[in-house]
């Protein structure tokens, strides 16, 4: 039953334009970042032979590809998310899709599969991109493996968070607001803290533990933070969608 919801969640998104211009757009961001890289890179590559331990091109190119890639996910996660299931109680499909024979978990699940299928798929282009370099140089794999994780968490966080809110409201364009507020709110976290109790208060932010996937530091705080946003975020999307099915 999940494949089927995914099934159509996935022909609903790509039989639109907005998600292959979304993927289009985010390609060519993402290109001229990694030419713009790739050029600074060569310039300064004399100068960084002369270094003990000279950064790779996968410090100076890929890994600043993958950060710009993660405000990219932030930017176009409203719009992908809200019509989940704002859009669905707009339409007044909701009501037949809660009171259908499908547990409210393949429901939910089905749908966050079908978002993380878009988000993996930009992924793709990205490794694409970053495996062009192989013609002339050499990729650090440990470092490359370790973004690509980060990026996947941080999309989960992300998919997870705007279901959460798409399921709260009945109008998709209040919950695309609410779900950029919410991100802008966990990045500028990251951005604001510098004394000891906001440095503290960084950890909440899934973008401080991206940073860490993104140098190539994979750990298991990390990692359980990551895991824990988006069980915590799917099961109350699951409690709120099973309340509107006892409630009617």
């Amino acid at each position: 039953m999940i494949t089927t919801i995914v099934c159509k969640e996935l022909k609903i998104l790509f039989a639109s334009s907005l998600a292959w211009i979304f993927l289009a757009l985010m390609q060519l961001v993402l290109a001229w970042v990694f030419l713009e890289r790739l050029h600074t890179f060569l310039a300064i590559q004399t100068q960084l032979t002369q270094l003990v331990n000279p950064p790779g091109i996968t410090e100076v190119i890929v890994a600043p590809v993958f950060s710009v890639a993660s405000i990219a996910f932030l930017m176009i996660t409203p719009i992908l998310s809200m019509r989940m299931l704002a859009e669905e109680r707009r339409n007044h499909t909701l009501v037949m899709l809660i009171s259908a024979p499908v547990s409210i978990a393949a429901i939910v699940l089905g749908k966050f599969a079908a978002l993380m299928v878009f988000f993996l798929l930009a992924l793709l282009l990205i490794l694409v991109l970053s495996s062009s370099l192989l013609v002339g140089g050499t990729l650090d794999f440990g470092l490359l493996c370790s973004n690509v994780l980060g990026l996947t968490l941080l999309a989960a966080c992300f998919a997870s968070l705007g279901l959460y809110l798409s399921s709260l409201f009945s109008h998709p364009a209040l919950a695309a607001l609410s779900s950029m507020g919410v991100l802008l709110f966990l990045w500028l976290l990251d951005i604001v803290a510098l004394d000891v109790v906001a440095h503290s208060v960084r950890y909440l932010s899934i973008f401080q533990h991206f940073e860490n996937f993104n140098l190539g530091l994979i750990d298991t705080f990390s990692l359980a933070f990551c895991l824990l946003f988006v069980v915590a975020f799917l099961a109350l999307t699951m409690r709120q969608l099973d309340r509107e099915r006892l409630h009617g």
